[in-house]
């Protein structure tokens, strides 16, 4: 599993990539099944979205790949880019999870 990651009006630090290539690296596990060599690319990126919010900033985390044809897909806007990148960790292990279990279903049909 390979990563490409943008940020848009924010400073990638180090620790905020490595943050990233944890959470986000962690779902290559349930990948193991679907990819023979590195083929799977995740895309993320992470943004503020705007400056004007009385109340802080709002954070922006998104990360897309595809398992064959079927392109996976999760987005989540938060008060912190941790809780947003988690967000989106969650949401992609559930769609993986439920991509997984049609596999089977289908299989098991034959």
């Amino acid at each position: 599993m390979k990563l490409n990651i943008k940020a848009t009006n924010l400073d990638l630090t180090p620790a905020i990539r490595e943050y990233i290539e944890i959470k986000i690296g962690s779902l290559s596990h349930f990948l193991k099944r679907f990819e023979t060599e590195n083929e799977i690319e995740v895309f993320v990126e992470i943004a503020r979205t705007t400056r004007h919010h009385r109340s802080g900033n709002i954070f922006y985390a998104e990360a897309s790949f595809s398992i064959g044809k079927k392109p996976l897909r999760a987005e989540h806007f938060d008060w912190d880019v941790r809780v947003a990148i988690d967000e989106v960790k969650d949401r992609l292990q559930q769609e993986i999870k439920k991509y997984k279990e049609i596999k089977i279903e289908k299989y098991r049909e034959k």
